[in-house]
């Protein structure tokens, strides 16, 4: 499922107009479902509906609220490409808000065992990716903001509340997300590891995106030094534990 999710990203660039709406709904249901999947192979179904009620839920509830009032993200509305609203806020919606939380928090799961020190890099780690997120989806005018000021040097389109917004929203997804996840979060060795690919591939492949084929360079510089606060440290990690250790590399020396 990760592969056919990294196929449908990069045929992002190589689409247009409908068919590019399409794709972008066909892509959000896949990294649902990969997570939402993941989380109950790994960790069973208490904690995948438990995802599903937090981050599923409350994203649907935070979006719902943010188009009737502004609140946390500042005034936006969407428009009618990404298929059926409810409460004026797509279907495809909430489903994004899961995708990304559930690989956000174990990579935070994984750097740090403290509950507070998780809570807040995922927290930094979701919000990070709308850095990337919102520029690309304005730009394709799934939706719109109603004063985009002020903004973020060379991503005129996006009012810096928005951001603010949900990184105060991501922490307290993370908050609640916690106590589903348990502390299991940062024990499942290589289960994990498709989790720990999407986080970096999302990063990656963003930056890539954004800077060479999207035509959205400064959205590739902020989203690039957003999420490697999470995926920097991430990467070195995961590096650190593939590296074999030297008694296990070398061969005993041989006796006198």
């Amino acid at each position: 499922m990760l592969g056919v999710l990294v196929l449908a990203q990069i045929g992002y660039p190589l689409t247009g107009g409908t068919d590019r709406a399409r794709l972008t709904v066909v892509t959000v249901c896949l990294g649902y479902l990969l997570s939402v999947s993941h989380a109950l192979l790994s960790r069973g179904p208490r904690v995948a509906a438990g995802l599903v009620l937090v981050t599923t839920g409350g994203g649907l509830a935070v979006e719902a609220l943010g188009v009737a009032t502004g609140v946390p993200f500042g005034g936006y509305a969407y428009s009618g490409e990404l298929g059926p609203k409810l409460a004026g806020v797509p279907l495809v919606i909430p489903l994004a808000w899961t995708w990304m939380a559930w690989p956000a928090w174990l990579a935070a799961a994984r750097l740090t065992r403290r509950r507070a020190g998780r809570v807040a890099l995922a927290a930094v780690g979701l919000a990070g990716w709308d850095l990337f997120l919102d520029p690309q989806m304005v730009a394709e005018g799934y939706w719109s903001w109603r004063d985009p000021s002020p903004a973020l040097p060379g991503v005129p389109d996006v009012p810096v509340s928005n951001y603010l917004g949900w990184l105060l929203f991501a922490v307290l997804l993370m908050a609640l997300l916690g106590p589903v996840a348990g502390r299991a979060a940062g024990l499942a060795g290589d289960r994990d590891a498709p989790m720990y690919a999407l986080y970096l591939w999302t990063y990656a492949g963003s930056v890539l995106a954004h800077a060479v084929f999207l035509g959205l360079p400064a959205s590739a510089g902020w989203g690039g030094l957003a999420m490697a606060a999470v995926a920097g440290p991430l990467a070195v990690t995961l590096a650190r534990r593939r590296r074999p250790r030297r008694s296990d590399a070398e061969p005993a020396a041989a006796p006198a």
